[in-house]
């Protein structure tokens, strides 16, 4: 076996559906200051008030959605590091969550013992965020300056636009497509706007108007979610082949009362519904492993708000997952796509 290691990261997941599980989980996921970035006493104020009620209500959705094995996210990402692992003939494939269990740490320290001389370090994130991407990389960071491990650390970046990436995506959809539908509903995991401010290397990007993203190339494309989120969903429609009247794109899971990215999934589905549409697919390209943003949020809760407005049946398109495609795609990825030295 060679010496060059994968490391997928995903988000991660509570132990458990109990509430003190969930309360531990979301006070390491709020906490980090790439999720709410705020100065640490306000955050730590906030998160504190987050606390008192919403482990009760999340432990219900996480119930509402558990499988067997335990939670459907580290299930499947789990799946998807195995399939890999099989393709994948350079080195050892491991898995990590940036919050909760099996962490970024102990991962790499397990691939320091196996003795690897190179590690790529996989954000499962298509579009970049500093609330995803950047934060798998700094928990990176601070782990080898801990630890001093004995190998380097590249970091494959966002793929949104990538072809492999664009079919897979395709490929999982066509069969739902074939079964008929009224409109196609791409809804990706929102943020707030001043998160794309924050991260915008000119400062104007994000006030250019509507179709700023439509145009956003170099610098600003690599930094700005919602235009790779742009950028991916023209590229999946161009493999699809749909007209511009068949689809629409949306953004879901608001915390809080700031200003997130628009428009918002829940209005999106109502308002579809009442414009006479019976039969809603939704994919959710920002996730590659369905989760409870996923089942519950669009699968659970969407249909229901489907329904209540008038709309007859609305199918969530299952996440990539560990579909052959896909993994075949994030392989290829991983020894196509240059990387940056962590």
């Amino acid at each position: 076996m060679s010496d060059h290691a994968l490391l997928l990261v995903n988000l991660g997941s509570p132990a458990s559906t109990s509430v003190p599980d969930v309360r531990r989980y979301l006070n390491q996921f709020l906490m980090d200051p790439y999720v709410i970035d705020v100065p640490w006493p306000l955050r730590r104020l906030i998160v504190s008030l987050i606390l008192l009620t919403r482990p009760a209500k999340s432990a219900e959705a996480y119930r509402s959605i558990w499988w067997e094995e335990g939670s459907p996210l580290i299930v499947l990402s789990r799946r998807l590091q195995a399939k890999v692992a099989e393709a994948w003939s350079e080195g050892p494939v491991e898995l990590a969550m940036r919050y909760g269990e099996p962490s970024i740490e102990t991962m790499l320290r397990r691939l320091a013992e196996k003795g690897v001389k190179r590690v790529t370090l996989v954000p499962l994130y298509p579009q970049f965020a500093d609330s995803t991407v950047t934060t798998v990389i700094e928990e990176a960071r601070r782990v080898m300056k801990v630890h001093r491990h004995p190998f380097s650390v590249e970091v494959l970046p966002p793929f949104y636009d990538q072809p492999e990436y664009l079919r897979a995506l395709a490929d999982s959809v066509r069969p739902y497509l074939a079964q008929g539908f009224d409109h196609l509903l791409l809804s990706y995991h929102g943020l707030p706007e001043r998160h794309l401010h924050k991260s915008d290397p000119t400062g104007s990007h994000c006030l250019k108007g509507d179709d700023c993203c439509q145009r956003a190339t170099g610098a600003v494309l690599a930094s700005c979610y919602r235009a790779q989120c742009v950028h991916t969903s023209q590229g999946l429609i161009g493999e699809l082949g749909l007209a511009p009247e068949q689809w629409s794109v949306a953004f879901q899971s608001r915390l809080g009362k700031a200003k997130w990215i628009e428009p918002y999934t829940d209005a999106t589905i109502e308002a579809l519904a009442h414009q006479g549409v019976k039969k809603l697919l939704v994919m959710c390209p920002a996730f590659v492993a369905d989760c409870i943003e996923t089942l519950e949020e669009i699968g659970d809760e969407g249909r229901e708000e489907f329904r209540a407005a008038g709309g007859d049946d609305l199918v969530l398109v299952p996440c990539l997952n560990d579909q052959p495609q896909w993994v075949e795609a994030l392989v290829a990825l991983c020894r196509r796509m240059p990387c940056t030295l962590l």
